[in-house]
């Protein structure tokens, strides 16, 4: 595994790369509280080219802010700045990833070439209708994961229509008949939301969802 440094801001994003080969190539984003894989996983032994993983903001091997403030977005945007530099990719994300995974498919569909969207840590989120929330002062931590991204970016609002929304953007605007992949066991609303929507997929297992876009 090698490692490079991609700058979002005051936050250096570590950008993983688990096998170096020709063909196209695979971004793994992992679940809320986790860490990029030190090798590929065995549901990905069998792609075809380059294998490369993202820590999210305040997770793994990436930068600890200071003072919290996450949210969906600001992760998106970790992982928009990954495939600014990889160029074109397929994605698996996994429990928060998921949620990143489809914003991101959504948003930049003319890079992401099929989404998978797969159980893990964070993908329930927070509420799906407005709520207040208490504020949370937490100690700091010498390193990640950051505390303040498990409680923030685990009561993330994600209200079903705005997941639906990027589902229809990028199934709209793909040039794949199943652009997003569902893989997930558990359906949250938003999820569910989602797997609902026309030229959706479903597949039980990740491997076989990758094997579509193979």
């Amino acid at each position: 595994m090698t490692t490079m440094y991609l700058t979002h801001n005051r936050i250096e994003l570590a950008l993983h790369t688990l096998r170096q080969a020709d063909g196209p190539t695979l971004l793994l984003l992992h679940g809320l509280g986790e860490a990029s894989p030190a090798a590929v996983p065995e549901y990905a032994s069998g792609w075809p080219g380059r294998v490369v993983a993202l820590d999210f903001t305040g997770h793994g091997a990436s930068t600890l802010p200071s003072g919290g403030g996450y949210t969906a977005e600001l992760v998106m945007a970790d992982a928009d700045i990954a495939i600014q530099h990889l160029g074109d990719v397929t994605i698996v994300g996994r429990g928060l990833g998921a949620y990143i995974a489809l914003l991101v498919a959504g948003a930049r569909t003319e890079c992401v070439h099929g989404a998978v969207l797969a159980d893990g840590p964070g993908l329930s989120g927070g509420p799906s209708v407005p709520t207040s929330q208490p504020v949370v002062q937490l100690a700091p931590v010498p390193s990640t994961p950051d505390p303040y991204a498990i409680v923030e970016l685990g009561r993330d609002l994600r209200p079903p229509d705005y997941a639906a929304t990027f589902a229809r953007m990028c199934v709209q605007t793909s040039e794949l008949d199943e652009p997003l992949i569902v893989s997930a066991a558990f359906h949250p609303e938003w999820l569910a939301a989602v797997a609902a929507e026309p030229g959706v997929g479903h597949a039980t297992t990740i491997a076989d969802a990758l094997a579509r876009f193979t």
